[in-house]
């Protein structure tokens, strides 16, 4: 039997605009790490970087065309044991070039702007402000 956790890509993309960080508060319709805050995210089915297009276009209704991209960041794990996955996590941070709040699909409840001290202070999906500060530093 095999006991090694399941490898899982993923994208995750921070959203920044006049200094502060957009997040979203994740649904009970998701599949992990329910009721807490996150930044756009999800499986990756094809390159990091189409893949994090795409989610930002599901769950917020930006278009590439709206975002600047600053950074992407190198790729880290976290290992979530009660879960028995390895979360394969390939980090981007852009920039939001219009004042539009987001269009949210039903994989979250609410969003909410954020100076980036405050992400310590919120109940996140694991390792949300180190994901955060490897990519503003």
């Amino acid at each position: 039997m095999n006991n090694l956790p399941r490898i899982q890509p993923v994208v995750t993309a921070f959203l920044i605009q006049n200094g502060k960080v957009l997040l979203f508060k994740r649904s009970q319709r998701v599949g992990s790490y329910r009721g807490c805050w996150a930044a756009v995210s999800g499986h990756m089915d094809t390159s990091p970087l189409a893949q994090v297009y795409t989610e930002i276009s599901e769950e917020t209704g930006y278009t590439p065309e709206e975002l600047v991209l600053l950074k992407e960041g190198q790729v880290f794990e976290y290992h979530d044991t009660a879960l028995g996955i390895r979360w394969q996590i390939h980090p981007f941070l852009f920039h939001l070039k219009i004042d539009r709040p987001p269009k949210i699909d039903w994989e979250h409840t609410d969003c909410r702007w954020v100076l980036p001290p405050e992400i310590a202070s919120l109940a996140t999906v694991p390792l949300l402000k180190e994901a955060f500060e490897s990519l503003s530093g």
